[in-house]
């Protein structure tokens, strides 16, 4: 199957500092949602935690 244009892997050089700068910036941009991914994976934990453990002291009290 034949390739397109943009597939060929040839580049101008005028295009490659424009792609490094892209590529940067999605990099920056998939690093800052991973780490918000993991902020809310803590705070989720930390809730489930809490949960448990007010679940708990209502039972001990209910004895």
């Amino acid at each position: 199957m034949p390739e397109e244009p943009g597939e060929s892997g040839e580049r101008g050089e005028s295009g490659d500092s424009g792609e490094l700068s892209l590529e940067r910036r999605r990099l920056a941009e998939e690093k800052k949602n991973e780490r918000y991914v993991w902020w809310y994976l803590a705070y989720f934990l930390f809730g489930i935690h809490l949960v448990a453990f007010v679940m708990i002291y209502a039972v001990l009290q209910a004895k």
